[in-house]
């Protein structure tokens, strides 16, 4: 079961995996999401879930994407020796940072990017298993690509202050905004509008 199933199996309705109206609803019930907040927080994590298909991060790099991405962290060397390797990959470009430790402790791979907004980092997962009240995520970081993939997203906005944004309506100008306090850019702004202004029209 995917975590777009949890959710709807959470709500109440046909853990089918098919994201429409009735999923929004309900969900946006079960989360205590108004309409403007569940067509922001729905359309953004659905972009950047490729359509609530993707919820664990894929760190499978050939060299050439190697450097693309993660440049300082790789010599044209160093790419084709960690090239295809993701837990490698993983440890060394999140090491020694958001609360990981060297690479050779594998907090990188442990606490890669989980969950529909992509969670990542040894301390914002222990920020977010105390949010849920829930320590074995530390041990077990797992379930946050699954049953907690949204209330991990949830918990982004609220850390973020991103609902205020949301209670500003749907209009370009908001979605923008939005984007770049997830995104960090505007990429995929297109869809996240497209995806914003369908959902407002389903809740």
């Amino acid at each position: 079961m995917n975590a777009l199933q949890h959710l709807q199996q959470e709500a109440g309705v046909a853990a089918d995996g098919a994201f429409g109206p009735l999923t929004l609803k309900a969900a946006a019930a079960l989360l205590g999401l108004n309409n403007h907040k569940a067509a922001h927080f729905f359309a953004q994590c659905a972009h950047e879930s490729a359509n609530f298909s993707r919820f664990e991060e894929n760190l499978n790099y050939s060299a050439d994407g190697l450097r693309s991405v993660f440049r300082k962290y790789f010599t044209p060397e160093q790419a084709a020796q960690y090239a295809r390797q993701p837990e490698r990959i993983a440890n060394r470009v999140y090491a020694n940072r958001m609360g990981n430790g060297p690479e050779i402790s594998g907090d990188g791979w442990k606490f890669k990017g989980r969950g529909a907004l992509q969670l990542t980092g040894r301390n914002n997962y222990q920020l977010f298993s105390a949010y849920v009240n829930d320590e074995t995520i530390l041990q077990n970081p797992a379930p946050v690509a699954t049953v907690y993939a949204f209330k991990s997203a949830m918990w982004f906005f609220d850390q973020n202050r991103l609902w205020s944004i949301c209670a500003q309506g749907v209009n370009d100008e908001t979605i923008t905004k939005l984007t770049k306090r997830i995104n960090g850019g505007t990429n995929g702004l297109e869809h996240r509008k497209e995806l914003t202004k369908k959902y407002a029209q389903w809740v």
